[in-house]
């Protein structure tokens, strides 16, 4: 999963917007970071490393990112990879000098970097699917054999794109001397929203990831970027939109709702709040089918995530609510830390418990989902030292069981917790006295409850069904045996 932001002004610098918003959904990548932008001479400026935004850039490089357009980028690697030459964006000269940042996942990267090689003569320098991307998107803009562009051979080239790459991909680019331009994948499964403000000097635009993006930096937002669709701000500040996908549909990657979107954010017009509020609602009802006569004492989330959905249980279950553990907020996301050693690591110096909210207690512990059991099983042991009587754990997502393909860079299957097991196998694994897992027909509706955009979910990661076309048991035979092998590194 990665974060990307795109912004333009007439009269204003790029780069400390582009700061701003890259500081804000920091969550979404914390491996690189790195900004392009261009001025009026048509120079463009590129910095970009290995590290948190504020480790990236310094009030010297921060001076030298001169212009009133640029793209932004903070990543962590899907492909399991830290090198730093695949931080982004990335940039090619031919035309015009275009720079592009991504978030998502290609799945068939390498049809599409034969192609580049041997039928398009584009080299490529990584093995990076956002680098094969740009150079689809480059080739394709290039084959206008115009020096000055319009709006019209920008959409066709993203036309193109949707027809030769498959996956998922929020895209940013900057062409330089033409403008900026930010599309989506055909069903929309990676974020992209829209944003403007209004000043004396004229109308800004901004391209994020998250609405939060946005708001954070006094942009209002005028709405999603629709699946397929591509939007385009010229040199004049002149907005363009266009659908530019076949048969485009709206299939968002429901995790961006469990775990991965700040909870202030709106996506495909819905709420990530009020969406964790419901799966609250949806989870405290199978517990008191599951469990009609409970003995919980306590409701007690594991942060950050799962609070918003631990307040609706424990007002469902009529039982307490306590923060019963503290959180290091120096420590990453464990979860999309590289390597399994460091995410073990840190899981110990993540949370501390408070003894009192625990000490002779049957406790019911929170969480937004779980994926590799790591996390989960530490907590709960960490639950019985500080005096739990029972440790009940609840989960607001349902079993992960299948590769993810589309950018969430989840561990081999046969890493998963929940892959090959039962839910008492799983239970039993982690150590807890009860599990309780979340319907999804019940986390499906939690999020498209209300929603007008969403004609369905990408829920591959639970129930194993994708939405793209080319996904082949030997493609996620191909993508077992790569995550296996970084696994060991």
């Amino acid at each position: 999963m990665c974060g990307i932001v795109a912004t333009f002004s007439q009269t204003h610098s790029a780069c400390l917007p582009l700061y701003d918003s890259l500081i804000v959904i920091q969550h979404r990548g914390q491996d690189a970071a790195g900004i392009a932008t261009s001025d009026e001479a048509g120079r463009l400026h590129l910095k970009k490393g290995n590290g948190l935004v504020r480790e990236v850039f310094n009030e010297a490089a921060m001076a030298e990112l001169q212009g009133n357009m640029g793209i932004g980028h903070v990543r962590y690697p899907t492909a399991g990879t830290s090198s730093c030459c695949e931080a982004q964006p990335f940039y090619v000269n031919s035309p015009y000098g275009i720079t592009l940042a991504h978030n998502g996942n290609l799945t068939n990267t390498r049809q599409l970097a034969d192609e580049l090689r041997q039928t398009n003569m584009r080299h490529l320098n990584t093995t990076s699917d956002s680098e094969v991307l740009l150079n689809i998107f480059a080739h394709e803009l290039a084959n206008s054999g115009k020096l000055k562009i319009c709006k019209q051979d920008i959409f066709h080239a993203v036309r193109e794109v949707h027809k030769r790459c498959e996956g998922a991909y929020a895209v940013v680019v900057m062409i330089v001397g033409k403008g900026i331009v930010g599309f989506r994948d055909p069903y929309g499964i990676r974020p992209l929203v829209l944003g403007k403000r209004e000043g004396p000097d004229g109308t800004e635009y901004m391209l994020a990831s998250e609405s939060v993006a946005l708001t954070a930096t006094g942009f209002n937002l005028v709405r999603d970027v629709s699946p397929g669709e591509a939007v385009y701000i010229d040199n004049d500040g002149q907005l363009h939109m266009m659908q530019c996908a076949e048969d485009a549909s709206s299939s968002p990657c429901i995790f961006e709702y469990v775990y991965f979107a700040r909870p202030e954010s709106m996506m495909d017009g819905v709420s990530v709040y009020k969406a964790r509020l419901r799966m609250g609602e949806s989870l405290a009802k199978k517990i008191e089918r599951v469990m009609p006569n409970h003995d919980i004492d306590v409701v007690i989330p594991i942060p950050e995530t799962s609070r918003t959905s631990a307040l609706p249980i424990a007002y469902q279950l009529g039982v307490k609510y306590r923060e019963g553990f503290v959180k290091n907020r120096y420590i990453g996301r464990t979860f999309i830390m590289p390597g399994q050693e460091q995410r073990m690591s840190s899981i110990k110096k993540k949370l501390n418990a408070i003894p009192l909210e625990f000490e002779g207690k049957n406790v019911l512990l929170i969480d937004d989902s779980i994926v590799r059991g790591n996390t989960s099983k530490q907590i709960i042991q960490m639950a019985r030292e500080a005096g739990a009587r029972k440790v009940y754990f609840a989960s607001c997502a349902p079993p992960v069981r299948h590769q993810n393909v589309y950018g969430i860079d989840m561990p081999a299957q046969c890493e998963l917790v929940g892959y090959d097991r039962t839910d008492e196998e799983i239970c039993a694994e982690l150590g807890a006295d009860r599990l309780i897992y979340q319907d999804l027909e019940d986390l499906i509706a939690s999020v498209t409850d209300g929603s007008e955009k969403i004609n369905h979910c990408d829920t591959s990661c639970f129930d194993g069904v994708y939405v793209t076309a080319g996904i082949t048991e030997d493609y996620l035979q191909e993508i077992e045996r790569i995550r296996r092998d970084e696994a060991r590194v």
